[in-house]
């Protein structure tokens, strides 16, 4: 399976890392994408590392220029997952803002395509009307949610806002991709 994997900036980033090398691990191609402000919470290179791709994060630095690299690859994944998902990246998205590469390949993920976002931030945040109906627009224009959990969360709050969990991910992933 051809994953797209998008990061946002949450605090929770750092644990995608073992979510890339699961999904290598079982056999899939992972592609991952960043947003500027995730790279200064996980580093690019770890993420290439597990992938065994390049990882985007500008789309003024394409790997392949006879390729318009938020293009191909978008159109031919078979899962696009953003995890995970701060408040800025699914407003963007509610809204079709493609301002960085990020929320540009969002857009141009045929609506076939199976697609999850997976939100992580304050509960406070998460629990926001404008973060509902944003998300509430996701899943009209195709987006399942995998919800966060509660716990303990960065800010030190106890909530619900934390990023599921990798295994809960993959599950999700793997469930409504089985056909």
């Amino acid at each position: 399976m051809k994953i797209l994997l998008g990061i946002s900036a949450s605090i929770s980033a750092y644990k995608v890392c073992d979510l890339v090398r699961q999904w290598t691990k079982e056999g899939h191609e992972v592609k991952v994408i960043m947003t500027q402000h995730a790279t200064e919470l996980v580093s690019p290179l770890t993420l290439k590392v597990l992938s065994k791709q390049e990882v985007g994060i500008s789309m003024m630095e394409e790997e392949n220029p006879s390729e318009i690299q938020h293009i191909t690859f978008a159109q031919t994944c078979d899962v696009f997952v953003i995890a995970p998902a701060s408040a800025n990246i699914i407003g963007k998205l509610a809204n079709g803002i493609a301002d960085d590469l990020l929320s540009t390949m969002a857009l141009a993920v045929p609506q076939r395509t199976a697609k999850y976002i997976a939100p992580a931030m304050n509960t406070v945040m998460y629990q926001n009307p404008a973060v509902q109906r944003n998300l509430q627009q996701l899943k009209e224009d195709g987006y399942q949610e995998i919800e966060p959990r509660s716990g303990e969360l960065a800010c030190g709050v106890t909530g619900k806002g934390a990023l599921a969990e990798i295994s809960t991910i993959i599950d999700a992933v793997k469930q409504n991709n089985k056909k």
